[in-house]
């Protein structure tokens, strides 16, 4: 197992979880949040390849838009 923490609180995954796996798990619209692994932004087409490790702080957010 894997221990993360996820917006502060922590988490259990299988080893070799990805951002991806991750976050659809736990939203219900993936696509409507931002993400960061260890305060690197995580861009959305990058989370399948993000494979999460022990120790790692993951947030999630809601992306600002406006002009």
């Amino acid at each position: 197992m894997t221990t993360i923490t996820l917006n502060g609180e922590p988490r259990e995954l299988s080893d070799g979880s990805t951002l991806a796996q991750l976050v659809a798990t736990v939203f219900d619209s993936p696509l409507a949040v931002a993400t960061a692994v260890n305060q690197q932004f995580v861009p959305r087409d990058a989370r399948e390849g993000c494979v999460l490790k022990d120790g790692d702080a993951v947030f999630t957010f809601q992306p600002i838009t406006g002009g």
